[in-house]
């Protein structure tokens, strides 16, 4: 069975992951490796700098396909960035013949004309938001949240007769520029490129795991380098995507500026004060430094979820997954868990806050010696959706499967 090889290329760090599946469903890690990006190589979470990128990803390659003993065959690289745009789209169809049971050319036809209709969408945003009116997208990620017939739920529409048909696809779409620049890595490393997705999405898909029935639902927050990417999950299906260019690199230079001196000191600071090492007289300063930083953080969540919940159709998950690596600061976890950000948006109670552990994630089988943290849940859910890409749904009788061929990466 092939390999796959999960590339999250982050702001900070690139972190390759190698893994087989297995034919239970399940992932079995073989091998694991992160190298640190060279300063200006990213910027705001999409590449600035194809060669240095290129170096940084090698170098993580060759330690991961070394402690795996193989090469890799198949690789999924995830993509993020505040022009990415993952939203959930609902169209309400209704049925000219109710008495004819639905076909899947049907189904096709109804799921590209949503994948239209937003990809439309998203290239009026991106082009509102870059001031360029010919900017290109790419639909990048598309799976189904729900589908009703006549208002009854159901997991597959083939075969079921019926008037009116709701459907909600959540779709991704990314700018046609940052999907060529990570096709253009992946060939100058001689890899095989099967699919491009959006990292959170991928991390959803790491939650869930081989159960595509899973009700697991939550407020999921990757919080990289450059950016924070939030997902929201209800039972199961993503209901969409928010991204923003706040990340734990934002964090050290606040610092770096609050206390005029330089990155790597400000880093390390930064890194003592979260273990409660820093020196008593640097204590107050880097903590209000830290805190500054952190109410513009809360701000942009706010953002990214006040169109959830009560906007749409029902309130937010409770249940808050970090991952990430800044999503170990502890005083962010902190705020998270006790301060009151979240009362303007569709949250019933306060939510519950949890740094994501590997060990938690469904189905995978790691290799002894490998040592894998909450920042590598996006690789872990990269290579995930690699195996949907490949796969499709396990069970030929859903729907994700019959119609894997429309909704595939």
């Amino acid at each position: 069975m092939s390999t796959i090889l999960g590339l999250d290329i982050g702001t900070e760090y690139v972190k390759a992951v190698l893994s087989r599946p297995t034919k239970k469903g399940d992932l079995e890690i073989l091998g694991a490796a992160k190298a640190k990006q060279q300063d200006g190589s990213m910027y705001a979470g999409a590449i600035a700098d194809i060669p240095a990128v290129v170096a940084t990803c090698e170098e993580a390659l060759v330690s991961a396909e070394d402690q795996a003993g193989e090469r890799a065959n198949l690789t999924v690289v995830g993509i993020a960035g505040e022009l990415i745009k993952g939203n959930t789209t609902t169209v309400h169809y209704k049925r000219s013949l109710p008495d004819r049971p639905i076909t899947e050319s049907e189904m096709q036809d109804i799921i590209k004309k949503v994948q239209q209709k937003a990809g439309e969408n998203a290239r009026r945003t991106v082009a509102l938001e870059t001031g360029n009116d010919s900017v290109e997208v790419r639909l990048i990620n598309s799976a189904i949240v729900s589908l009703t017939i006549d208002g009854y739920k159901i997991s597959n529409p083939i075969g079921f007769k019926g008037s009116d048909v709701t459907i909600l696809i959540y779709t991704a779409f990314a700018p046609l520029i940052h999907v060529a620049a990570i096709e253009k890595v992946c060939a100058e490393l001689n890899l095989d490129l099967l699919t491009v997705a959006v990292e959170p999405f991928a991390v959803c898909r790491a939650c869930l795991g081989d159960d595509l029935d899973s009700n697991f639902s939550a407020v999921v927050m990757d919080i990289g380098g450059g950016t924070t990417d939030v997902a929201v999950v209800d039972d199961g299906g993503v209901e969409g995507t928010k991204m923003f260019s706040i990340g734990g690199r934002s964090f050290t230079h606040q610092v770096e500026e609050s206390l005029g001196i330089d990155f790597a000191s400000a880093e390390a600071y930064k890194l003592q004060f979260d273990s409660g090492t820093l020196d008593d007289a640097l204590k107050s300063k880097v903590e209000t430094a830290l805190s500054r930083n952190l109410s513009v953080w809360l701000a942009g969540i706010q953002v990214a979820l006040e169109d959830f919940g009560d906007g749409g159709n029902g309130s937010l998950p409770r249940n808050i997954v970090l991952c990430g690596g800044g999503a170990g600061l502890s005083l962010l976890q902190e705020q998270l868990a006790m301060s009151d950000w979240y009362t303007s948006l569709a949250f019933a109670r306060r939510p519950v806050i949890h740094l994501l552990e590997v060990a938690e994630l469904p189905n995978l089988i790691i290799k002894d010696g490998i040592e894998l943290d909450y920042s590598f849940a996006t690789a872990l859910g990269l290579m995930r959706v690699g195996t949907d890409t490949l796969a499709g749904a396990p069970k030929e009788n859903r729907l994700k499967a019959r119609l894997d061929k429309i909704l595939q990466n």
